[in-house]
Parts: C-alpha cells; structure tokens; sequence
C-alpha cells in the first residue's frame, strides 16, 4: 500500500479477502497508491450482518469505505469517488466518449454479470431452490461466459494492452476480479485472451490487492 497524497484522510476498507466487488477497490486503490486500512467481514459466517456493520453499510454487503467522517458504499461509486477525489494517476480517459466507453465496459461486468454469480445468489438457488453443485456451477459459468464474451470484444475494439487503451482504467479493476471469479469457478478463460491480457497486466501493477495477499485470505 502506498501513502496518500499530503492532506489526505485516513482511509479504512471493510471488505473480504475473496470478494470481487472488494477487490475492485483495492486494486483503484493500489493503482493510485493510497494507504488504507482493512477491516475485514467473513462473508461465509455473515459477518456482513453484525449490527455494528449494518449501522454503517444498511444493505449489509461489501465493500464500505469509510474516509472523510462518511461512509461510501457499492464499489461502482466507490471508484469514481476515488477517481474524483484523487486523480492522478487517471484511471478514466480524458474525452467524454472514451468515459462512456470505459463505463460501459464496467456495467457490462459490475451491472449485468456479477450480480447473477455473488454469494448470496448462489446461496438463495441452494437453499430455496434446492440447487445442487452441478447446477450452481451451470449458473455460474452461463453468466460469467456471457459477461466475458462481451467485454472480450470491447477490449479487442479499444484496447491496446489494457481493457481501454494503453494504460490502466477503471475497466480494468472491474475486469480482474471477474478473471479471478471464472478462473475459481472452472470456467475456460481460453477464448479471452484479450481479457486475460489486460488482467495480466494490470495484475501486475496491483499485486498487494490480490486477495490471496490479504490479511484474512484462507491460507
């Protein structure tokens, strides 16, 4: 993690080491260098639901970023908080349509993909809809293919090494995750490779965000 700017407030995530929407946010803010604190929430224990927490984000889901004597939730938000807030290094393009673009491609996988493949999606076709393994697997991999195959030919049109263009955006924080959850659910990432290059690299600049580097990853 890097130091903030001079002036800066203390930051504190509340996240979880394995969530995607989480890790969005940590790579933002890996790319722009900003220190931060974490405060983790067991998504598997329900740990999103302790009071306290609940006081802060209602919707009891992570991440939450607290800075400023204010809470920010929905990591879409969060990051264009962070974009606006801290600007440089940019992680939006400088002309409109180039903003649109990149936005587009975060909708593509935060709006209309990620939603259908989260935990507590998954949790309701199990138990109120008696899903077995096999088929939450199905589920899964139809959304995440979908997803993929879409923001593959986004990147194929405007990217040159990133998602959009040669250097990092906030595409790209969207993008990695949904890597890292295709990859953990068995899905071929074979027919992406524009997407797993654009990860790739972007990887590489945020290594301390991925979530096996976090403090409360399973070891």
């Amino acid at each position: 993690m890097g130091g903030l700017p001079q002036g800066a407030a203390a930051v504190i995530l509340h996240g979880y080491w394995r969530s995607g929407a989480a890790y969005r946010v940590r790579i933002a803010l890996a790319l722009k260098g900003l220190a931060y604190r974490q405060v983790t929430h067991d998504l598997r224990t329900g740990g999103q639901s302790d009071p306290a927490y609940a006081a802060l984000n209602p919707q009891r889901l992570v991440p939450a970023l607290e800075v400023d004597g204010q809470v920010l939730t929905q990591s879409v938000a969060i990051l264009e908080w962070l974009e606006d807030r801290y600007p440089t290094p940019p992680l939006l393009p400088a002309d409109a349509t180039g903003r649109a673009i990149v936005r587009a491609m975060i909708a593509t996988i935060a709006t209309d993909t990620h939603p259908l493949h989260n935990l507590r999606t998954l949790s309701l076709l199990r138990e109120q809809f008696g899903a077995s393994d096999a088929q939450v697997a199905a589920w899964t991999g139809h959304w995440l293919i979908l997803g993929l195959a879409a923001a593959e030919t986004l990147i194929a049109r405007h990217g040159d090494g990133f998602a959009y263009g040669d250097r990092p955006t906030l595409a790209d924080c969207i993008l990695v995750p949904a890597l890292y959850s295709a990859r953990r659910f068995k899905v071929d990432v074979a027919p992406y490779p524009h997407c797993v290059a654009a990860a790739e690299r972007t990887t590489a600049l945020a290594e301390a965000a991925h979530p096996d580097r976090q403090p409360d990853a399973d070891r």
